[in-house]
């Protein structure tokens, strides 16, 4: 796994169609940093697109738990990739300096393991002050 750069990780299932699934995500297994915050995001109306921002250190995987959400990503050299997440063992892992815009199915949660507490100091909410950061 390349962690400077956006990726879809494949989570196993275990389990059967009979009795139903369960998917296991571990730091530092097949989650690659250590968990210090998880966070979902849910009844988003899919006409709005969220995100609009980048971390400066902040690590996600992120899983779409129930419906589709779609991610636009560009990292700092302007590299652009989309990522759907379809499937509950499909994670996104998001390096820092990515900037992200998502989109959400109807009724779409969206489940994130993130590598930081919350810091407002942390965020790129602005376009060009992104692209402009050196590290």
């Amino acid at each position: 796994m390349k962690k400077n750069k956006p990726q879809i990780i494949a989570f196993n299932k275990i389990g059967s169609s009979e009795l139903g699934y369960i998917t296991i995500a571990e730091e530092q297994k097949n989650v690659p940093f250590d968990i210090q915050r998880v966070y979902w995001t849910y009844y988003t109306p899919q006409d709005v697109i969220r995100g609009g921002h980048a971390h400066k250190k902040l690590q996600q995987v992120i899983f779409a738990v129930s419906g589709v959400i779609t991610f636009n990503t560009e990292d700092k050299e302007g590299n652009k990739e989309t990522f759907v997440l379809d499937h509950p063992t499909k994670g996104l892992y998001l390096p820092e300096l990515i900037w992200r815009d998502i989109k959400f199915s109807h009724s779409a949660v969206l489940l994130c393991l993130a590598s930081e507490l919350y810091d407002e100091k942390d965020y790129f909410r602005d376009f060009e002050e992104f692209k402009n950061y050196v590290p």
